[in-house]
């Protein structure tokens, strides 16, 4: 019997979907919009979010029904993680799945919930709903990239 936590003893591709599920921090920033350059490929982050995310609680008003309301969302796989270079350095997919640790503020570590927002890493308070959003060149954003580990 070990001392440690699940994700630190069973491999992404083997979680079953509470323990998935359960990794998510919270922060919402994969709910953000983003811009990709044509001709360079290069993505830009917004602070607009989708349509479908409360702004308060960085939850998704309908989550079991997202990728039909909302078809270009992206559902997340052990598989597919790799290959979302987009990903943000602090999302605990990536972290897991380049070998890293889980940041002191994310829920699994902390126990609480909230500190994903008072550590100031999720959406909350720092974006807007892509309902009012208007021109999403005139909303782009640095810190969805931001490490803070």
């Amino acid at each position: 019997m070990t001392d440690k936590p699940f994700w630190e003893e069973i491999p992404l591709t083997e979680m079953n979907d509470e323990q998935w599920e359960s990794l998510c921090d919270g922060c919402a920033k994969c709910c953000l919009l983003k811009l990709e350059d044509e001709d360079t490929l290069e993505i830009a982050f917004t602070n607009v979010a989708c349509r479908q995310l409360n702004l308060g609680s960085c939850h998704c008003n309908n989550y079991s029904r997202r990728s039909t309301l909302v078809p270009d969302c992206v559902t997340m796989t052990p598989e597919l993680v790799p290959q979302l270079s987009w990903m943000p350095k602090t999302c605990a997919y990536r972290r897991l799945a380049e070998g890293k640790q889980l940041s002191w503020w994310h829920p699994l570590v902390s126990g609480d919930p909230n500190t994903v927002h008072t550590a100031g890493i999720s959406v909350r308070g720092r974006s807007i709903s892509e309902r009012v959003a208007g021109d999403l060149e005139n909303h782009i954003v640095s810190w969805p990239e931001e490490d803070a580990s």
